[in-house]
């Protein structure tokens, strides 16, 4: 009887947290109109939200020309990147902010992968096996997730666009997911 009673309190359990994340932040999709055309500013920056909207969320998520990308708060300082992780598309607006080495990385809630938000670098935990006793260290696999600049003005939070004339690794699963009302469904 208790393991019944046990039992159902888990589910009950997993139903509330089910309907918690569910009920979770809401993501923004930037198209001014049903063309598509994204609302810039005179400069091309193109407005995100409110300074102190996004500090209160510490994240949010919008689309650009159909890309995806999230814009995070952390430490005072704004960081904007694709939001589908370079590995296997991954949503990383529902990642973890984790401290490296000193370095804010968002880690992907899918494959539990680390990327400097500051720079898009992909870290590892490596050992050299030539070392007499070998410890593990943080190592970079190099930029593979694309960053976007962020501008404040006047309260206001601007990413500008990106600059597609240089490749990075989430390119790919930026474009598989592109227009494809993902960000929508899982509202």
């Amino acid at each position: 009887m208790l393991d019944l009673i046990i039992l159902s309190l888990h589910f009950f359990l997993c139903f509330l947290i089910s309907v918690v994340i569910w009920r979770g932040p809401k993501d923004e999709d930037l198209h001014s109109s049903s063309t598509g055309t994204v609302q810039r500013e005179p400069d091309g920056l193109i407005l995100i939200g409110k300074e102190d909207d996004i500090k209160r969320s510490q994240r949010v998520a919008a689309k650009i020309n159909g890309r995806e990308i999230v814009v995070f708060y952390n430490e005072g300082k704004f960081h904007a990147l694709d939001s589908r992780c370079y590995h296997e598309g991954g949503p990383l607006r529902l990642g973890e902010i984790e401290d490296i080495d000193g370095q804010a990385c968002i880690v992907c809630p899918w494959h539990k992968y680390k990327i400097v938000l500051e720079t898009g670098e992909g870290l590892y935990e490596g050992i050299n096996p030539l070392e007499p006793s070998p410890t593990p260290k943080w190592q970079s696999k190099g930029v593979k997730q694309r960053i976007h600049k962020v501008t404040i003005d006047n309260g206001n939070v601007y990413v500008s666009p990106p600059d597609l004339s240089v490749s990075f690794d989430s390119d790919y699963f930026a474009d598989k997911y592109k227009n494809s009302g993902d960000l929508a469904m899982e509202k």
